[in-house]
Formats: structure tokens, sequence, C-alpha cells
């Protein structure tokens, strides 16, 4: 069974990722913020990381870089879900050190399948 790790503060995005994901074979962890969010990677090591790029402690470039700094999260992919336009989200993603992006709101048509393309990848 796969593990996802979402770091997101809001509420409301975890609760709505958590039920389009509940159909999936997933094991779905949660951190509210960026501290946890490191020690829940480095205790879990997810197949996958959803990060939201605006928490309330750190900035997801900062995150990124965290991450990427440990050996066992450098493969790991990590996917921002970010309010960011979707003209520049992918770009900034990507500047940031992500493997790709989803934007908010997500769709939840799509999701599903977005997030078994990542781990496909993976």
């Amino acid at each position: 069974m796969k593990t996802i790790l979402q770091i997101e503060d809001n509420f409301a995005n975890r609760r709505l990722v958590e039920r389009v994901l509940e159909p999936y074979p997933y094991r779905l962890l949660h951190a509210s913020d960026g501290q946890s969010g490191i020690e829940t990677a480095l205790r879990e090591t997810p197949d996958l990381i959803l990060l939201d790029m605006g928490l309330p402690d750190m900035d997801g470039q900062t995150l990124v870089s965290v991450l990427r700094e440990t050996a066992a999260m450098a493969k790991v992919p990590i996917i921002a879900l970010t309010a960011w336009p979707e003209n520049i989200a992918g770009e900034m993603a990507t500047r940031y050190g992500c493997d790709g992006c989803i934007t908010k709101p997500i769709n939840v048509a799509e999701f599903g399948n977005q997030i078994e393309a990542y781990l496909n990848q993976a």
C-alpha cells in the first residue's frame, strides 16, 4: 500500500483530499505545518508528498529544500498543491524543486487519476 503525506494547514482542504482519495488503496497521513511535515516525512518515508506551498511556519520553497537535503526524501515526489494562478503555478513549483503541481481548488473528478500518475512516475 502506497503512503501519501499531505502537508496542509487548512482543514477543509485536508478533508477534501481525504474524501477524494478514500476509494483508493492509499495510506494517507496529514501534517498541518512545515515542521510536523518534515518530522512525519522522515519518520514514515512516504511514497508521495502533497505540499501546500503557503504554510503558517515556513514557505514551500524552504520545506522542499529541507526535505531534498535528506537522502530518504531526495527521490520522493513532492507535488505542490497551490492556489497560485495556474499560469505561474507549474513554473514556480518546478523552480522550488517540486516534481509537479496541482492547483486549488482541486478538480475532484481528476484528482485521483493525477495522484495515481504521480505515484506511477516514482
